[in-house]
């Protein structure tokens, strides 16, 4: 008979396992000795003893799942409890025991964290229905909807719930998507109803731009021009590839108009700046006809000048009240000595400043007489009312007597 510390083989070849419980029967042994029987079972339970510990390692290291864990268990328990193999039998249950209650721990914790997960993602669902709920009323059609399908793309990377809450959650996510794709369809086949609007309204400017590019009413067509800007802005704009090409047609219409414009009013204001430097010239021989000396060649002289005037055209618009300025200045003057010179030739003229004259000086007389007279009776009032007639009537005197004098009299 042949024994260890946990088994033994009896003379009959029956291998014993020793266990808390007393001995079990491993089982027969015939073809060697007991050493090599012992041997045998107890490289079984090594083999076990390796088994426990890698299970143990994949429940501890590894996101090995509970059921998976438990079959795994329950299997080796059944080999321990077979008692196919010599060694600490009852150390392995122990180790198997905590194993059960390890994974067992892990199982409560896994559904604790599963719980955890399912509210975190209820709430991040809910989330993602506010934010498109929200979107769903946004006029920011370009930035909301690249929102609303990141947050679909959001939603497929987090756990499912229940079915029921999964659900209605999903189907309040999906109906602010079709909101949003609704309104933004709605709202962008007004915007094409409109562009095609000002498309139509604009190619009935642009085919006007065209029909006035060859226009040479300058100012009326330069005006309409004008005109047809402020309709094109109040047009909106048409379709991109429409609103580029029309514009290139209106604005080349226009481009038309104002170089053979530019063109004529270059030449114009070169013919006009010449037209100056003559003008120029004659308000100086004109300029030379003051003070006047001869009125009757100085007048001769000054309309040869100004039928030379009259014949050269027109001058540049900035320039023209300066230059005509200087002629009027001359013209007047010429008035000036026609009139002193018919004042002081003019008889009846004389006469009448002669006679109101006199009329004047008798009054003044009168009055100083009145004053003195006043004065003298002590009625000094009477004296200064009659006192302020006279200055009056003094100064139409003197007004008189210098026209007097113009007539040489």
């Amino acid at each position: 008979m042949s024994s260890d510390p946990w088994g033994r083989v009896d003379e009959t070849g029956t291998v014993y396992v020793r266990t808390a419980e007393g001995e079990q029967v491993v089982g027969s042994w015939q073809a060697g000795s007991p050493e090599e029987a012992l041997a045998y079972f107890e490289r079984k339970y090594e083999g076990l003893v390796v088994e426990i510990g890698l299970l143990e390692r994949r429940v501890r290291t590894t996101d090995l799942s509970a059921k998976d864990a438990t079959t795994a268990i329950d299997h080796l328990r059944g080999q321990v409890d077979e008692h196919h193999a010599v060694g600490d039998l009852d150390s392995l249950r122990t180790r198997l025991d905590a194993l059960v209650a390890t994974v067992e721990s892990r199982r409560e914790e896994r559904k604790v964290q599963r719980a955890k997960q399912t509210d975190e993602a209820r709430h991040a669902k809910e989330a993602l229905v506010t934010e498109a709920e929200e979107l769903a009323q946004s006029d920011q059609w370009r930035t909301a909807g690249e929102r609303l399908r990141a947050l679909v793309d959001i939603w497929k990377g987090l756990p499912r719930l229940d079915r029921k809450s999964d659900d209605e959650l999903w189907h309040r996510f999906s109906h602010a998507r079709s909101a949003f794709s609704k309104r933004r369809k709605a709202h962008f086949a007004a915007l094409d109803a409109q562009r095609e609007d000002a498309r139509k309204a604009k190619e009935k400017l642009v085919a006007e731009a065209e029909a006035l590019s060859g226009s040479t009413d300058w100012g009326g067509t330069a005006a309409r021009y004008r005109e047809l800007m402020t309709d094109w802005k109040a047009a909106g704009r048409a379709q991109r590839e429409a609103e580029d090409e029309l514009w290139n047609r209106f604005r080349g219409a226009q481009d038309v108009f104002f170089a053979a414009r530019g063109e004529i009013f270059a030449e114009r204001d070169a013919e006009q700046t010449e037209n100056l430097k003559l003008k120029e010239e004659l308000a100086v021989e004109a300029e030379r006809l003051v003070p006047v000396t001869d009125l009757k060649s100085a007048r001769s002289a000054f309309r040869a000048l100004n039928e030379r005037w009259e014949a050269i055209g027109h001058v540049p618009r900035d320039a023209r009240p300066k230059v005509e300025a200087r002629m009027h200045a001359v013209e007047r003057a010429l008035q000036d000595s026609e009139e002193n010179e018919w004042r002081r030739t003019n008889p009846e003229a004389r006469a009448r400043a002669a006679g109101l004259t006199g009329q004047l000086q008798a009054a003044v007389d009168k009055l100083r007489k009145q004053i003195d007279t006043a004065r003298a009776a002590g009625n000094n009032a009477k004296a200064d009312k009659l006192a302020r007639e006279l200055e009056g009537r003094q100064a139409l005197l003197d007004q008189a007597l210098k026209g007097l004098q113009e007539f040489g009299g």
